[in-house]
């Protein structure tokens, strides 16, 4: 394959067109919780917490989810634990662990910014596509992330 053909092959169409997407998306997203004095990262953990069981976490599936390290989800649990958003919890059975847990004040929050959030994602995302079209890209997501980040599909318990 030639320069050329390289520099033509449509995977890279693909990708690119993905990582435009996301960007943008997030682009549109941002004002929104910033609106609500939270970081985009403030609002992923507080969501993956919500839907959790027990809307807890263990620290490490979270950093998993949340694509952090170690120390960058300490820091992220630190900074929602002193707004009074999550609590750390230890666990009982094995004292090297600890979950990260959503508190009530952090759920009051997120039912604060979700109705904003969700209309965004309405308005720059999911309500450009017909519902066959988002059930298609749902699941193709689903086999890429399942592919690509298995452990982000780990972790709840």
């Amino acid at each position: 394959m030639d320069a050329i053909e390289l520099f033509e092959d449509p995977r890279l169409t693909t990708m690119g067109l993905l990582f435009e997407a996301h960007a943008g998306v997030v682009a549109k997203l941002e004002p929104v919780w910033k609106a609500h004095r939270l970081s985009g990262l403030d609002l992923n953990a507080l969501m993956r917490l919500s839907r959790s069981p027990g809307r807890r976490l263990r620290m490490s599936a979270l950093a998993v989810q949340t694509s952090l390290s170690t120390s960058g989800v300490t820091r992220l649990v630190d900074r929602l634990a002193g707004a009074g958003l999550v609590e750390r919890e230890l666990d009982p059975d094995d004292r090297r662990s600890a979950y990260a847990v959503l508190t009530e004040a952090g759920a009051a929050r997120l039912a604060q910014v979700l109705p904003d959030y969700l209309a965004a994602i309405d308005r720059w995302f999911v309500g450009l596509m017909t519902p066959v079209q988002l059930e298609a890209l749902v699941e193709a997501l689903r086999i890429v992330r399942d592919v690509s980040n298995p452990e982000a599909t780990f972790g709840v318990g």
